[in-house]
């Protein structure tokens, strides 16, 4: 025979069996609500990158193929490390109707790639640039602006000796890894 005592006893074992875990759930929940809500990834126009040449030779020797397809693989790298970091998202700047953009002269124009940037619906607009001191010196730089005030928010550099324009994507990947993705933009 059982007894009413045992009847509760069993039933209380029950109710806190089922509760304990509707408690805990609930308690996750409440932690997640909590919880801020990721920001967006910041939509980032990446031009190509571009050529400044103040070596001696830079009156003689004109930028060739080689130095193209080492800008295009620069160009890639960044691109690619950019948008695999999950914090930007990368806006087409093919679409880009500029003289200076056509031309590869963004460096040149004081910024007016923030504005390019903006009318591609882009947060923010960055230009690459190598910059060839000799034939075996060269700086890798990265600037990013704000397409709404024009602002500089970012600019890195690293700079490559002894090294020839196979080296620009290494740079290019170095400054993007070690400097854009490291800080907290």
């Amino acid at each position: 025979m059982v007894t009413i005592r045992q009847l509760q006893g069993s039933s209380m074992r029950g109710i806190v069996f089922f509760l304990a875990p509707v408690m805990v759930f609930a308690g996750f929940a409440v932690a997640k609500a909590a919880e801020p809500a990721a920001a967006p990834p910041i939509k980032l126009a990446v031009f190509p990158f571009e050529l400044e040449d103040f070596s001696a030779a830079a009156a003689y020797i004109q930028p060739d193929d080689v130095d193209r397809e080492q800008l295009r693989l620069s160009t890639e790298e960044a691109r690619r490390l950019i948008a695999e970091s999950g914090r930007y998202q990368l806006v087409d700047v093919g679409a880009a109707n500029d003289e200076a953009a056509k031309a590869g002269k963004l460096h040149d124009c004081g910024g007016c790639e923030a504005k390019i940037a903006a009318g591609l619906n882009a947060d923010r607009s960055m230009i690459g640039i190598v910059t060839r001191i000799s034939r075996t010196d060269y700086a890798v730089t990265y600037k990013i602006r704000d397409v709404q005030s024009g602002t500089l928010v970012d600019v890195e550099q690293t700079d490559l000796r002894a090294g020839d324009n196979l080296a620009w994507s290494r740079g290019a990947r170095w400054l993007i890894q070690r400097r854009m993705l490291e800080k907290a933009n």
